[in-house]
């Protein structure tokens, strides 16, 4: 069951209990970033919030954000991403810069690739908000291994963030605590870094085709230990 959250003025945090969805309410729209699962039904809750017509963008095209987009049709994602999309939804393409606007609320596009090739965050200036999609989180764990994704792509990612981080005092991740600070940013970066060089023991899972590496301040699902520190 999601759980609709009221953040701010006509914006509100929808928690289906695994992943973070926004939405954004103003007098002729709404602005919903990420679709959640097909069993999230996101489209219900929001029509018990608002009756207008909503615009889908999206973080980024992992199952977990773009599986109920079945339900509006159609969404906002970097072209990058476009292949990682099921089923018939009609995809338009986002890109460094544009700008997507709900009332009082603008959200600017921030590509930050990594976590997939086609992440982005969205960036709200005038409130201080960021939405990083799964490029963010508190102590994780944040996937990155498989083809779709590229950890030093992911560090210079971080790093954009990072010089971001003066103009915003609330970080809005897809998974995990939500809110969380700006100091994350850094955090998940020092630990990423030291990832890539080697410095955290990975423990393979039987699950995932991956292993899980601890940091100091965030754990990730990365490739084998022999792909890192070389």
């Amino acid at each position: 069951m999601v759980k609709a959250i009221p953040f701010q003025k006509d914006f509100y945090l929808l928690d289906d209990g695994r992943v973070w969805q926004f939405l954004f309410v103003g007098p002729d729209s709404a602005l919903l970033v990420d679709a959640g699962f097909p069993d999230s039904h996101l489209a219900q809750v929001i029509r018990e919030i608002t009756d207008k017509p909503v615009q889908v963008v999206m973080t980024h095209g992992d199952f977990d954000h773009t599986g109920g987009l079945g339900d509006f049709g159609e969404c906002w994602l970097h072209p990058a991403d476009w292949a990682l999309v099921r089923g018939e939804v009609t995809l338009h393409p986002l890109q460094e810069g544009d700008v997507f606007s709900c009332g009082e609320y603008s959200l600017e596009v921030a590509e930050i690739p990594g976590h997939t090739h086609g992440s982005v965050a969205f960036l709200d200036r005038a409130h201080r908000l960021l939405i990083p999609g799964d490029s963010v989180q508190q102590e994780g764990p944040i996937y990155l291994f498989g083809e779709h994704r590229d950890i030093y792509l992911y560090i210079e990612s971080l790093e954009k963030l990072q010089e971001l981080a003066g103009e915003v005092d609330t970080i809005l991740p897809c998974h995990h605590s939500c809110p969380i600070g700006t100091e994350w940013i850094a955090k998940d970066l020092e630990d990423a870094e030291a990832l890539v060089e080697g410095k955290l023991t990975g423990k393979k899972q039987e699950q995932m085709p991956c292993y899980l590496y601890q940091g100091k301040w965030t754990s990730f699902f990365g490739e084998a230990p022999e792909t890192y520190g070389n």
